[in-house]
């Protein structure tokens, strides 16, 4: 009988499910379009890291594709010491650490808020609660340009124009009403029942956020870091119209003034230098926690 089963499947043959060809119409399609787009992304990005290595007279040949025949990081030690950034002629290096100055209190101002806003929106509804959320939407949505005049009035009243103090303010403000509403999705998808418990026990506010919502939100925290360290590090509009005084510009108004140059020799390695170096501390940022952003946003960012 064994036997006799044994030849019958072999007889009728495997069963279950065809599998699918690895390299199919649907597949092909797919994967070419993911390599087109990366292509599209890499190539600018390969031509700058090529041309920040060359020397001035290889890149005069005009092969702005060829790889360096000798590479040199002259152009990057320039870019970031001595090139010429208006007035001043040391570089990004003051730049980079005004811009420092800037991102480290907008980053933790904006996300604690946020995340206790986002908290209390979701869990401890109030009265007017969802007028303050729609308020805060609302704020998402306009333009910054439209705000630019309004807000240096208030600067200006204040005494903070043309201070550090003041472009912190301003990009926490703006940072708030986003912030806000990706934690108070995230905390809505968290099981009710933890905060009903949580609250049986006698937990109040602060305990049931710091004991409870805050060890399960790291995911949501790396979102909300990545979107903030990217929008404030790569702000060029905030900077250049609420800072008045070149000692204080952040990095990337000192990247405009090092590329839009009209004095001299054009340097194009050095100013792709001075690019790739403005643009480092979002990527190495991304790069250490992008797995946690995935997390964070297939978590509960956009679900409503």
């Amino acid at each position: 009988m064994a036997d006799s089963g044994t030849m019958t499947a072999a007889m009728t043959g495997p069963r279950g499910p065809k599998p699918k060809r690895a390299f199919n119409r649907t597949n092909i399609m797919i994967y070419g379009t993911l390599i087109v787009v990366a292509l599209y992304y890499a190539l600018p990005l390969y031509v700058m890291v090529v041309t920040s290595l060359k020397g001035l007279p290889e890149i005069q040949v005009g092969n702005i594709f060829a790889p360096p025949m000798e590479v040199t990081f002259e152009p990057w030690v320039k870019a970031w010491s001595q090139a010429c950034t208006g007035i001043n002629c040391d570089g990004l290096s003051r730049g980079f650490w005004n811009s420092v100055r800037i991102l480290i209190p907008s980053l933790i101002i904006s996300v604690a808020v946020a995340s206790v806003n986002g908290y209390a929106l979701s869990m401890w509804k109030f009265k007017g609660s969802e007028v303050f959320f729609g308020i805060l939407m609302i704020g998402a949505f306009i333009p910054y340009q439209i705000m630019l005049y309004p807000i240096v009035i208030l600067l200006r009243e204040a005494g903070l124009y043309g201070s550090l103090t003041g472009l912190v303010l301003v990009h926490v403000a703006f940072g708030m009403p986003i912030n806000t509403l990706l934690f108070r999705n995230y905390f809505a998808s968290i099981p009710e029942e933890l905060f009903k418990a949580a609250r049986v026990d006698g937990a109040g506010f602060w305990a049931i956020f710091f004991r409870i919502m805050l060890p399960m939100s790291l995911p949501i925290f790396v979102v909300s870091l990545i979107i903030q360290v990217t929008g404030i590090w790569n702000d060029f509009l905030f900077g250049v119209t609420y800072i008045s005084s070149p000692d204080r510009y952040p990095m990337t108004v000192q990247l405009n003034n090092i590329v839009n140059s009209v004095q001299g020799v054009k340097e194009y390695n050095v100013n792709m230098a001075a690019t790739l170096l403005t643009g480092l501390v979002p990527l190495v940022i991304y790069f250490a926690s992008g797995k946690l952003f995935v997390r964070g946003i297939a978590a509960g960012a956009v679900k409503g």
